[in-house]
C-alpha cells in the first residue's frame, strides 16, 4: 500500500503504526483525548498545516514558484481584471452621473449601468436630480416644527412702480437640469439662485404699482418673475431649472401699516363716491336724453301738422278763389251763409217772426243778462237743478213759427 512503513510494520497512512504509539494526522497521539483525558473524539483542524497544504498546491500550479515570471504574470493580470471591472458603477433613476477625466468634466451619463475608466483616470459624481431645493427670500423659516419665521428686511423691502415701499416674502423651488453646469459652470449654486431670484423681483415689482402687487397682480408677479430667473440662470449656464416661486406674503412695512391702511380706506371711500356719481350720470343723462329726444319729435310733429294744415288751408282758400271767380253770386252768399252758421253756431239767440199774428204794435221784451254769457268761474261739483225762469220772461230759445 502507498502508505505502509518502510522500516518495519505495517503502518498507517501518515506513516505510523497501526497498532503502535505513532501521531494522528493532526499531530497529536492516537491515544490522546482532548480536554486532558483520553477519548477518541474529533479534533479541531490545524490552520498551520492548512497554509502549508495550500502553499504546496500553488508550487504544484507553478512549478517555478512565485518568484518566476509566469507567477508575477498571473498576479498582475488578476490586480488588473480587478482594477479594470472597478470602472462599472450605476446612475439610479433620481441621479445623473458626471464623469470626471482627471478631474475635468468629460461627459454626463443618464440612469442606468454605466462604465468609466478605472481611477484615477476617470471619476464618476452623482447628484440627486429630481430632488426639489428651497431657498428663502426676505425671512427664515424656524426649524421643523417650530412656529414662527424671521424676517430680512434688507431682502424683503423692495421699492413699487409707484414709489411706495412693499415688504415682500417669497420661496423659490429649483431641481438641477444640467448636472454637468450645475458642477462646473457656477461657482455657489444656492447662493448664485438666491441673488438671482431677489433681482428678478426688485426688477418685476419696479415695474407694478403698490395696489394692484397687494391684491389680483399676485399670481402675475410670480409667474413674471419665475421666467425672468429662469432667463438669467440660463445666460449664466447654471444647469438649474425654477420650477415655482411662492409668494407667502406681500405688505405694508410694518412701521407704516397703521397709516396705509388708512390711506387705502380714503380709497376706498373715493372708489364709492365716483361709483355712486357714475350711477347717477348713468342715470341721469339717458333720462335727460330720452327726454330731450321727446321735445324734438312733439316739435317736430307740431311743425309738421301747423305746415299741414297752413297747406291746407291755402288750397282750400284758392279753390274757393276759383270757384268765386266762375259764379261771384252764388259764392258770396254761400260764403256769408257759412260765416254767420259758424258765428252763430255757438251763441243764445231768440228769434222773433215780425209777421206772426198779434206780433203788430207790440214792444218784444229781450232778457239780455240772459243772453251775455255768463263770466267764467271755477264751479263746484253739484247735483244737476233746473234753472228757474221768470215767470214772464219768455223761454231762451222758441220755436219760429214760419209765414206762408
Amino acid at each position: 500500500m502507498p502508505w505502509s512503513n518502510q522500516g518495519g510494520g505495517g503502518g498507517g497512512p501518515w506513516g505510523s503504526p497501526p497498532g503502535g504509539g505513532g501521531q494522528n494526522p493532526w499531530g497529536r497521539p492516537p491515544g490522546g483525548g482532548g480536554n486532558g483525558g483520553g477519548g477518541g473524539g474529533p479534533q479541531p483542524p490545524d490552520l498551520e498545516d492548512i497554509l502549508r497544504r495550500g502553499q504546496d498546491s500553488l508550487r504544484r500550479v507553478m512549478p517555478g514558484g512565485m518568484g518566476t515570471g509566469r507567477g508575477i504574470g498571473i498576479v498582475a493580470a488578476v490586480i488588473a481584471v480587478i482594477w479594470l471591472a472597478s470602472g462599472i458603477h450605476r446612475v439610479e433613476a433620481d441621479e445623473q452621473g458626471v464623469v470626471l477625466r482627471f478631474g475635468q468634466w468629460a461627459r454626463t451619463e443618464e440612469p442606468g449601468l454605466r462604465y468609466h475608466l478605472p481611477s484615477p483616470i476617470e471619476t464618476v459624481l452623482l447628484p440627486k436630480v429630481t430632488r426639489v431645493n428651497r431657498i428663502e427670500v426676505g425671512y427664515r423659516s424656524g426649524p421643523e416644527g417650530a412656529s414662527g419665521a424671521r424676517d430680512i428686511t434688507d431682502e424683503s423691502l423692495m421699492l413699487t412702480g409707484d414709489e411706495n415701499i412693499i415688504d415682500i416674502d417669497f420661496t423659490v423651488f429649483w431641481v438641477i437640469k444640467d448636472a454637468g453646469e450645475y458642477l462646473f459652470k457656477i461657482r455657489d449654486p444656492e447662493a448664485t439662485v438666491k441673488k438671482a431670484a431677489e433681482s428678478a423681483m426688485r426688477e418685476v415689482i419696479g415695474r407694478t404699482d403698490l395696489q394692484p402687487a397687494l391684491t389680483e397682480a399676485r399670481q402675475q408677479i410670480e409667474t413674471s418673475t419665475r421666467q425672468l430667473l429662469q432667463g438669467m440662470l440660463d445666460e449664466y449656464q447654471a444647469g438649474i431649472e425654477i420650477t415655482q416661486i411662492q409668494l407667502q406674503q406681500a405688505d405694508p412695512p410694518r412701521p407704516v401699516i397703521d397709516a396705509f391702511n388708512d390711506v387705502q380706506r380714503a380709497r376706498a371711500d373715493r372708489e364709492r363716491a365716483r361709483n355712486e356719481a357714475e350711477a347717477y350720470r348713468n342715470d341721469i343723462i339717458p333720462r335727460a336724453r330720452g327726454e330731450a329726444e321727446r321735445l324734438i319729435q312733439e316739435a317736430s310733429a307740431y311743425r309738421e301738422q301747423v305746415v299741414s294744415l297752413a297747406q291746407g288751408d291755402a288750397e282750400r282758400f284758392t279753390k274757393v278763389y276759383d270757384a268765386f271767380q266762375q259764379s261771384r253770386d252764388v259764392t258770396a252768399k254761400r260764403m256769408y251763409l257759412e260765416t254767420m252758421e259758424d258765428i252763430l253756431r255757438g251763441s243764445r239767440k231768440i228769434i222773433i217772426d215780425g209777421n206772426a199774428p198779434g206780433a203788430q204794435g207790440v214792444v218784444p221784451y229781450l232778457p239780455l243778462n240772459d243772453l251775455q254769457p255768463a263770466p267764467s268761474q271755477p264751479r263746484a261739483v253739484q247735483p244737476q237743478s233746473v234753472p228757474s225762469r221768470s215767470p214772464t220772461a219768455p223761454a231762451p230759445a222758441q220755436t219760429s213759427q214760419r209765414t206762408q
